[in-house]
């Protein structure tokens, strides 16, 4: 015959602690329900509505939002390009550089601290003063990069100011921000263990075997991770279009949250808006279901039996 087990009662400072511990924690709850998961929903129901700033008449009309999106609006088409041209460009340089500047700053030389801050220090600078920095470093007529090129007797560019190169021009400025990707990377370079070198040299490796069968393996998991983050930061550029260029020239420049920001402030449209906002969503998640689907393929973990 079984034995009926008694649940135990739970303790007076058990339940008090519990109690505590959920007094403390309800005010980063109620702020999440309150202005992140409400957002998100009131965001979802205004997307299937054709609500605009000024007009009180706010009618449900399901799914036309999304339909003129895809079948009618040119500037969602033109975005969405102009964004994916300028992820798939910035992305690899930005974790190329960013491996590489860490892998510089884990070798044993003297001012390691001075060369990690300053490599680290565009990241602390407020995006808006870089902007605006990089907007005279672009200037035609008197930036510093003209004058670089005038000094060699290299032609000059319109930089920013141009259609065909005005993408190019911001990713070599993403470039000046590896500073996150740089210390997520040194920071994977310091957990190598030391005696996995070694035994490379013992096997009489070079430094480049050391790089391709140590180095690079162990570090996919960090590369994955920088990967992931600089995917999403990617289709969330702003700034540069925002406070450089306008989204031009002749729309060159209009990335997909800059069109999506001039269709809710400017043109007052919220209900577009929100539907283009759950676009956004759904493409940066298939990315990133896409990325980490084919990680199995490269991501190295270890003691993984694969």
């Amino acid at each position: 015959m079984k034995k009926l087990k008694i649940p135990r009662k739970t303790s007076g400072l058990a339940r008090m602690e519990k109690r505590w511990g959920i007094l403390f924690a309800l005010p980063a709850i109620l702020g999440f329900l309150f202005f992140s998961l409400g957002p998100i929903i009131a965001s979802l129901y205004f997307s299937l509505t054709n609500w605009q700033i000024g007009n009180n008449h706010v009618a449900f009309i399901g799914l036309e939002n999304y339909k003129h999106i895809f079948t009618v609006d040119p500037l969602f088409k033109k975005s969405a390009f102009v964004t994916t041209y300028y992820a798939l460009a910035s992305v690899p340089i930005v974790l190329f550089l960013a491996f590489i500047v860490a892998m510089l700053l884990n070798q044993k030389v003297k001012g390691l601290s001075f060369f990690r801050t300053v490599y680290y220090l565009p990241v602390v600078v407020p995006s808006v003063a870089s902007s605006m920095l990089w907007l005279w470093l672009y200037n035609p007529d008197f930036g510093l990069f003209n004058l670089i090129l005038k000094q060699f007797s290299l032609p000059t560019s319109n930089w920013i100011y141009d259609e065909a190169t005005v993408i190019p021009s911001i990713v070599i400025m993403s470039a000046w921000g590896i500073g996150n990707g740089m210390i997520i990377f040194l920071a994977g370079l310091k957990g190598i263990p030391t005696h996995l070198y070694e035994a490379v040299e013992v096997d009489g490796g070079s430094a480049l075997r050391k790089l391709i069968h140590v180095t690079i393996p162990l570090m996919t998991p960090t590369i994955f991770f920088n990967l992931i983050m600089s995917l999403i930061g990617a289709f969330q550029i702003f700034n540069q279009a925002y406070i450089m260029t306008d989204g031009g020239p002749n729309n060159s420049s209009l990335f997909y949250v800059f069109y999506l920001y001039r269709t809710a402030f400017t043109e007052t449209k919220i209900g577009y808006a929100s539907a283009l906002a759950w676009i956004l969503f759904f493409i940066i998640m298939i990315l990133t279901f896409i990325v980490f689907k084919t990680s199995r393929k490269w991501v190295y973990y270890e003691g993984d039996q694969r």
